[in-house]
């Protein structure tokens, strides 16, 4: 009987002790409550790691809301845009780079003063950017479908001099989030109104390829594995489908869940983090070839935009207003 009730607690301390090394991928630190007047979908985040703040994206609020990255305290309102999408932070050159949807054009902001300095004039519904630190070109994609075209331009803006250089017509009136090579002049564009993905030469400004999707629809977010030539494309379908970048070839679709709009890849993990309707989906790549789901953790009802800062181990989720609860934005710790 002794012998027996010792095996009974030995059994119960080592489910407790394996119970206690499954660490969830993502722990849930700080809540930030936003005022009442910030209400719909938030898109896209920027982070000032230096000056510690995050830039969050309320759409329907018309601003930018800068908030103190650690304390999450509020600390600036910028004003004065119609509807705010994506956001470039120019440490060197203390410039803010905001897309406006609305206006159809590219706003410059002194990131100090929080000043308008200039704008460039795109399309309407100017949304996804993607970024080349070693030109300092900013890739825009615009027009399409709110202008009544059946193309998209992709538009090419110097942060620089602040000015527009070039456009690139690409055929589908939705473009969505697009990846940059380090190693090559290549770029992966989400075509949305295609459901496909279009390779584009940044030198040369023109499409070299284009790869079908069938594993999912609706393609919105992106993420690249430059090293081991794996490209993710985020589907609203609730499909995460890999691309081997050196043939064009669709790998696997994994499950997500369904209405993502964010997703980012952790070259040093090795993770891969979907932001999707009420939960982020965590993947762990354990070969090229192989991925694991770790985790689907919850966050909140339309909590679908997200920013990895991995300096620091946060993982910010933006949930919009909903019921009773005010917009909100989460704060999760990386383990």
């Amino acid at each position: 009987m002794k012998k027996s009730f010792l095996m009974l607690i030995a059994a119960v301390f080592l489910f407790a002790a394996g119970a206690k090394s499954e660490t969830t991928p993502l722990k849930l630190v700080q809540t930030i409550k936003l005022p009442d007047e910030i209400k719909g979908r938030f898109d896209h985040f920027a982070v000032d790691l230096s000056g510690n703040r995050l830039f969050a994206t309320p759409e329907d609020n018309h601003a930018v809301l800068v908030f103190d990255l650690k304390t999450g305290k509020l600390l600036h309102t910028i004003k004065g845009i119609g509807k705010p999408h994506a956001i470039l932070y120019r440490e060197d050159l203390h410039q803010l780079y905001i897309t406006d949807g609305d206006a159809g054009d590219l706003k410059i902001f002194d990131s100090k003063t929080y000043a308008l300095k200039s704008s460039v004039k795109l399309l309407e519904d100017a949304d996804s950017i993607g970024y080349d630190p070693a030109t300092k070109y900013l890739y825009i994609d615009n027009g399409g479908g709110d202008v009544h075209e059946t193309y998209s331009m992709l538009s090419v803006v110097d942060t620089t001099t602040g000015k527009k250089i070039a456009d690139m017509k690409i055929d589908g009136e939705t473009l969505e989030a697009m990846a940059l090579e380090s190693s090559s002049t290549k770029m992966y564009v989400n075509n949305k109104a295609k459901n496909r993905v279009d390779v584009v030469d940044r030198e040369k400004r023109e499409l070299l390829a284009s790869w079908p999707i069938t594993k999912g629809k609706t393609n919105v977010a992106m993420a690249l594995d430059e090293a081991n030539h794996r490209l993710f494309v985020a589907c609203r379908s609730g499909d995460l489908v890999i691309f081997d970048t050196t043939s064009g070839k669709e790998l696997v679709g994994l499950p997500i869940t369904k209405g993502v709009d964010d997703l980012v890849f952790d070259k040093d993990s090795k993770r891969i983090y979907a932001a999707a309707d009420g939960f982020v989906n965590v993947y762990q790549e354990e070969t090229p070839d192989n991925f694991k789901l770790l985790a689907k953790v919850p966050s909140g009802p339309s909590g679908r935009t997200a920013r990895l800062v991995p300096e620091l181990k946060r993982y910010f989720v933006a949930v919009p207003q909903h019921d009773t609860t005010p917009s909100e934005v989460l704060v999760y710790q990386v383990q």
